[in-house]
Order: C-alpha cells, then sequence, then structure tokens
C-alpha cells in the first residue's frame, strides 16, 4: 500500500510541474474521493480559489442518486462550467491531479467542455 501511495504523490508533483494556473488561464483541478467528487479553478498566481464545485455542493445536494459515478461527474463538471463562466472565466488548464484520463475525470472534462470551458 505504501509503494503505491509513494507512486500517486510522484505522479501528482509530476504533473504538476508541467500545469501553472495564471490569472488569464486559471487551473481546474479535480479530486476523485471515495464517495464524492470536487472541482475547483484556482489562480496559482495569487493561490485563491476563485470558483469550486463537488457533489457535496447545494445545487447538486440531493439531486444525485449515487455521489460517485460517471453521472455524478458530469454534474460537477456542467456546475463548475456554469460557474466559471458567470465570473467571465472561459480558458483554463486541466490539472487532473495523478489520476487517469478515464472514467470519471474524463467524463467530468467533457461535460465541463460542453457547457462553455476551454481547455
Amino acid at each position: 500500500m505504501k509503494n503505491s501511495i509513494k507512486r500517486f504523490d510522484y505522479r501528482v508533483k509530476r504533473v504538476r510541474n508541467k500545469i501553472r494556473g495564471t490569472q488569464g488561464r486559471p487551473r481546474l483541478s479535480v479530486y476523485r474521493g471515495h464517495k464524492h467528487i470536487y472541482a475547483q479553478i484556482i489562480d496559482d498566481t495569487k493561490g485563491i480559489t476563485l470558483v469550486a464545485a463537488s457533489t457535496l455542493s447545494s445545487e447538486l445536494k440531493g439531486k444525485l442518486n449515487f455521489t460517485d459515478n460517471v453521472l455524478a461527474a458530469k454534474s460537477v463538471g456542467n456546475l463548475i462550467a456554469k460557474k466559471a463562466i458567470e465570473k467571465n472565466l472561459k480558458h483554463i488548464v486541466f490539472d487532473r491531479r495523478g489520476y487517469a484520463y478515464t472514467g470519471k475525470i474524463k467524463a467530468l472534462a467533457d461535460a465541463a467542455r460542453e457547457s462553455g470551458l476551454e481547455f
């Protein structure tokens, strides 16, 4: 178990070294927990979170039957895109953390793209 955690941490650091969010193009970071999916748009130059959404958000809470599947990821992607466009954030950089670009992560990214975000 410890080796798999070390490998994941290494992947997270490798991805993060290549991706930086700026004021003009902030970073969309995704975290996939065991029960919930979280996404936030971060300006790394100031170190602040501009927009956040998750399956625990008031807009989604109680509307999803399951909070850890592909459908929930699509809902979070749509919600984060809607909130970002309200704050005039259209161009972003996608940070998948160490996760493979399949399943829930891909569903969230595709839903955000379909809702108007460009990355």
